[in-house]
């Protein structure tokens, strides 16, 4: 059976461009952004809106407890950073469509039909403790789970010249996962914290990090990305 040396010998042959190996070489600065993806009160906080739909913030909180070093690693070393967050209510229900509200009716205990959620300048849309950006961070506002759908977040990335997204935020298995998957399928390198994203089940977390493992990225700790930013400050 052929190795993963082979492997990469012949994917680095038929490529146009020469593949990255590994995650230091993924992860160098010059070309990565951090995504942090939706550390908003409503998700991560008491009184929002995962809780008042009766989910267990332990880990989503344990998560976001481990960002802001990470976080402070990226711009020491020089790369960047993106905040994206949701706007979901608004006054005259810019975004919301009608299929929208079919799901939450039917699944959501209330979420975006009895109680606004995520809207513009609201405590439920602010980012959650110290998850915050930075004045040089571009913050990237979506209406979907998928941060690259009609947002400004693929021209941010080409701009800057990016060709890896690490990945973290709430929650694994909706909006970081969907986001992932795009940006995988518009040919950037993904590299998926698995103790730097969450969501509210166990089982969600763990099926969505070996679906990434398997077709779309790299599964990194934290501390594994950290340590690469770390060694490359400027």
């Amino acid at each position: 059976m052929a190795s993963e040396t082979d492997d990469f010998a012949v994917a680095s042959k038929i490529s146009h461009v020469a593949p990255l190996r590994g995650l230091a070489s993924k992860v160098e600065p010059g070309h990565t952004a951090l995504i942090v993806i939706d550390v908003q009160n409503d998700f991560c906080a008491e009184g929002g809106m995962m809780e008042q739909e009766g989910f267990d913030l332990g880990d989503v909180q344990a998560m976001a407890g481990r960002l802001p070093p990470l976080i402070s690693a990226a711009r020491a070393a020089g790369a960047l950073v993106v905040f994206v967050r949701n706007v979901y209510s608004s006054e005259h229900n810019f975004y919301l469509s009608d299929t929208w509200l079919e799901q939450a009716s039917r699944a959501r205990a209330g979420s975006y039909t009895r109680r606004e959620i995520c809207a513009a300048d609201s405590w439920g849309g602010d980012f959650y403790g110290d998850v915050r950006p930075g004045p040089r961070d571009p913050i990237v506002t979506k209406h979907r789970f998928n941060a690259f759908l009609n947002t400004d977040l693929d021209t941010i990335l080409r701009a800057n010249g990016i060709r890896t997204a690490v990945f973290t935020g709430v929650a694994t298995n909706v909006c970081v996962e969907t986001t992932a998957r795009d940006a995988f399928m518009r040919d950037y390198y993904v590299v998926f914290t698995a103790d730097g994203t969450a969501t509210y089940a166990r089982e969600d977390h763990e099926a969505t990090l070996r679906n990434i493992s398997r077709y779309f990225g790299e599964l990194a700790s934290v501390a594994e990305v950290e340590a690469v930013w770390m060694a490359n400050e400027r």
